[in-house]
């Protein structure tokens, strides 16, 4: 064996640089397998619970390491052919290689484990992972742009941990109908010879290319992001798009000349067509425009829904109140069935679409307000039946849970995508009187490390 390939088997050994054998035991919330060197955490990227494997120690702390497969002695019973080609070098995904019973399996421990190490909460009956559509489910795909070495225009994902770009024709986890114009619009920004954003310059016009879809009515947007407005030729070119593509409704061009990893600017501008488009969703009509957020897996979104509905059993007396609600995803379809709701969105172009959204639709008992959470919730009226908690991935601001403390809701349905930090306000709650009635985790991502969890609780 060559002496780089040397396994070190001293106990004091634990080296950069090092070349080991470990077997995956666990999977990381990250997505990482983990194995134990001389009693120390390896988390391994690209392996499985079940892999053995010869790793090099990539990065070295005290307690803990990090290492790249050099090759797989014994491969885990859950280990499957990706269905991508470049599944081993993209970022996008980091559970390909998983069979997807098992990815479900992991996800339900991942969260069992926040929730009792992080929140307290060893005795909670975590329910199995809920499974979905696991391949072509993705509604919208934003792909940075790159030019090669060679000039050519491309558009892809970043490799993992890394700004190199992976240049791609189509992704599986996309809905498919989107992969024609991912391959063919390269081709023609290409053409127009328009500038392709340097990040570490700061030169350069175009950064990403955005592409939504409408699962339910197949209508598309495309979108561009750009330093600047100024594309020249770009009407021209939208027209042409919106001529080849039946289902696309609008081309838009977005404006972010802001240094930094934030994809959308502040400013959209409709090219050609209209700037939103039609989606049908929980029996209801939605108009989503292209830098508006709305789940990227919406039959997970609507799974999710009913179990809420089912769950709450709503009697048309509630007063429902929706923290950081969007465009009302989940808050219009419960208006329906609950006497009073409320929604509340720090981002006005939201608030704006969501009222949209309930006219499209004839729900006159529900408002929505713009401010942050922890503003407008001690300000409400009247204390809420049910509050329907949505944070982003850092969870609830610790003010906002004080006021619910104060306020006592009956109710609560708390919505995460994150589960160490839905394990730390849990925690909080049931401190503050609350009992965690039910987890149910849904899989909105599949085949990735995330999870998307639903808890209800009581008051005691």
């Amino acid at each position: 064996m060559n002496s780089d390939l040397q396994i070190l088997h001293d106990a004091s050994t634990w080296q950069q640089g090092q070349v080991v054998e470990v077997t995956i035991d666990n999977l990381s919330d990250r997505g990482d397998g983990v194995g134990r060197y001389q009693g120390r955490a390896v988390f391994v990227p690209d392996t499985v619970t079940g892999d053995r494997v010869r790793i090099r120690l990539v990065k070295v702390k005290r307690d803990y390491a990090h290492g790249k497969v050099l090759e797989l002695l014994d491969s885990s019973p859950h280990r499957v052919r990706p269905s991508c080609i470049v599944a081993d070098k993209c970022g996008g995904c980091q559970w390909q290689h998983i069979d997807y019973p098992y990815q479900l399996e992991a996800k339900q421990s991942q969260v069992r484990e926040a929730l009792a190490r992080i929140g307290g909460l060893p005795e909670l009956d975590i329910l199995p992972t809920l499974g979905t559509t696991s391949l072509g489910y993705r509604n919208k795909s934003t792909y940075p742009l790159k030019r090669s070495t060679t000039g050519q225009v491309q558009a892809g994902y970043y490799q993992k941990s890394s700004h190199l770009l992976v240049n791609l024709n189509q992704c599986p986890v996309q809905d498919s109908r989107l992969n024609p114009l991912l391959a063919e619009i390269k081709k023609d920004l290409q053409a127009q010879g328009w500038s392709i954003y340097d990040e570490p310059k700061h030169q350069g016009r175009l950064r990403h290319l955005s592409l939504r879809i409408g699962r339910e009515t197949g209508e598309m947007l495309l979108t561009l992001i750009s330093t600047s407005p100024d594309l020249q030729g770009l009407p021209a070119q939208a027209e042409e798009w919106m001529a080849k593509y039946p289902g696309l409704v609008g081309v838009m061009i977005n404006v972010n000349s802001q240094r930094g990893n934030v994809i959308f600017g502040q400013e959209s501008r409709c090219v050609a067509g209209r700037a939103y488009l039609r989606e049908e969703f929980a029996g209801l009509q939605w108009e989503i425009p292209a830098d508006t957020f709305f789940q990227v897996h919406p039959e997970a979104a609507a799974s999710m829904l009913t179990i809420i509905q089912e769950r709450l059993q709503l009697t048309g007396s509630e007063f429902l109140l929706d923290a950081y609600c969007g465009i009302g995803t989940f808050t219009l379809p419960l208006a329906k069935v609950v006497n009073r709701a409320i929604g509340l969105e720090i981002q006005a172009t939201a608030v704006h679409q969501a009222q949209r959204n309930a006219d499209l639709n004839h729900i006159e008992n529900v408002s929505f307000q713009e401010g942050k959470v922890e503003t407008l919730l001690p300000n409400l009226d009247s204390t809420p039946d049910v509050v329907l908690l949505d944070p982003p991935r850092q969870g609830c601001d610790r003010q906002v849970l004080d006021t619910i403390l104060r306020q006592q809701p009956p109710c609560l349905v708390y919505i995460s995508c994150k589960p160490s930090t839905l394990a730390r306000d849990l925690g909080i709650l049931t401190q503050g009187g609350y009992t965690v009635d039910f987890v149910q985790p849904v899989d909105f991502f599949p085949q990735t490390a995330h999870v998307e969890t639903v808890a209800f609780l009581t008051k005691d």
